[in-house]
């Protein structure tokens, strides 16, 4: 039921999508970055009444039967105060880094929520060298 909730589309024409950013073939056991942004060609809003909620970055061995979680962004700045929506000026960006490792190929599957507009999703094949 979940993957009928989950849009995916080309993130060069959906501000939605979000993008992973790592490299295609790592090295087994040594630390690599992955950076997951949304709206990197479509600027995405980022208001009190439209905003990215959260960013989360998955990792599926390949074979694997279940993917693991790297980690979770809560993104909780979107300009809300005591004065009113989009009053404090302090909005966080929708994008993240993660630092990862692995002794296995697979794929990273990236996850954020748009509190209007649901659940999106894409995905990056990783290789080993």
């Amino acid at each position: 039921m979940l993957d009928e909730m989950l849009q995916t589309a080309d993130w060069k024409s959906e501000k939605h999508v979000p993008v992973i950013e790592a490299p295609d073939m790592v090295k087994a056991d040594e630390v690599f970055e992955v950076n997951v942004t949304l709206g990197k060609e479509v600027a995405h809003p980022n208001t009190t009444a439209h905003h990215i909620s959260w960013i989360a970055l998955y990792f599926q061995p390949e074979g694997g039967k279940f993917p693991y979680e790297v980690g979770r962004v809560e993104l909780t700045s979107h300009g809300a105060s005591t004065d009113g929506p989009d009053e404090s000026g302090v909005y966080t960006h929708h994008g993240c880094t993660f630092g990862m490792k692995t002794s296995h190929p697979g794929r990273l599957m990236a996850m954020a929520h748009c509190n209007i507009h649901g659940l999106w999703q894409s995905e990056k094949k990783l290789s080993l060298q």
